[in-house]
């Protein structure tokens, strides 16, 4: 049985550290084997880019849901709010309440649906905006906001071909009308979400895009909306990119505040720079011969005598195993 009493292991260690086979560095302790480095001026430079795009009437909404795309969602709001964002959206109620308490103040949007009485509430106390996707889930909201003196900014969304949350687009004015006679709220928006704006065929897109306005028409807002007015916002990162009768009062960008472009079609439209690079140490060189396969499933065959690098990161790190002989490093 080993111990740190064990004289021989106590001396295996501690030569070990002093040949810096376990390195002490930056992060912290014993040194890391893989780890993600974010660029804030890349997130910086991208909201620019993207802010080159609007006109002065038309806001920016960066996307912070699922911890910013694994970017960090407190750091990234902070920067791209400096870098000129107005708004940022999240999915839950929860991720909002972070951002609140790493003491971001921008308008926040909550794209996901909310109905619970204890959510409602939440939102109410965070000073959050939430997605009202049917009257239902509007009456709930009214009812649990009875005893608040001010009434709830709300955003309506309809579906005009995405088949997922929202009110279908044919029943806009009943839905409008409906909110609009609901005690404790207030229409802050209408919007949409495009379910191909990264397709080069843009026949989806287009249908959607031409519902949208028939039913703002009907609503009686119009095309166009003025401050102070309810906001109108329909795209998202392929969309902002592809056409400017997109961009309403509002986009909602993701995507290509980290850095990507949502389709290959796209990379002309705009410059953009990564903002996450994925590191990992190099654990091992070794020479292999022809004829070697390489990791689960032998799914690379070295098609001659061939040095190969064992990288510390692998499926438990979040690297899909689909990737196998695919990866570029």
């Amino acid at each position: 049985m080993l111990s740190w009493e064990n004289a021989s292991f106590k001396t295996l260690a501690t030569e070990s550290l002093n040949q810096g086979a376990i390195e002490s560095d930056a992060y912290g302790g014993i040194c890391q084997r893989a780890w993600v480095e974010i660029n804030d001026q890349a997130l910086t430079y991208n909201v620019q880019q993207i802010k080159s795009l609007l006109s002065d009437k038309t806001r920016l909404m960066g996307v912070v849901k699922a911890d910013a795309y694994g970017h960090g969602a407190c750091k990234v709001s902070h920067t791209i709010l400096e870098a000129g964002a107005d708004w940022l959206a999240v999915a839950t109620v929860p991720e909002g309440i972070e951002l609140r308490l790493a003491g971001v103040e921008a308008p926040i949007l909550i794209l996901g649906a909310t109905d619970r009485p204890e959510q409602i509430q939440a939102i109410a106390h965070w000073q959050l905006q939430p997605t009202i996707c049917t009257p239902q889930q509007a009456l709930v909201f009214s009812e649990t906001l009875s005893h608040y003196t001010e009434a709830m900014p709300v955003h309506l969304k309809l579906d005009t071909g995405m088949s997922r949350l929202g009110t279908p687009w044919q029943q806009a004015v009943e839905f409008v009308k409906f909110v609009q006679g609901l005690p404790n709220l207030k229409i802050a928006s209408i919007y949409s979400h495009f379910a191909t704006a990264d397709n080069p065929d843009q026949t989806v897109m287009k249908q959607q895009h031409q519902r949208f306005e028939e039913a703002i028409d009907l609503c009686g807002i119009g095309g166009k909306s003025s401050p102070g007015d309810i906001r109108l916002h329909l795209a998202n990162s392929a969309a902002t990119l592809t056409d400017s009768a997109l961009h309403y009062d509002m986009v909602r960008v993701g995507l290509a505040i980290y850095g990507l472009y949502p389709a290959p079609h796209l990379q002309d439209k705009i410059d953009l720079k990564p903002a996450m690079q994925v590191k990992a140490r190099v654990t091992q060189v070794k020479t292999i011969e022809a004829g070697t396969g390489v990791s689960y499933g032998y799914q690379f065959i070295a098609p001659k005598q061939m040095r190969l690098a064992v990288v510390g990161i692998g499926y438990a790190d979040g690297v899909p195993r689909n990737l196998s002989n695919k990866m570029k490093v």
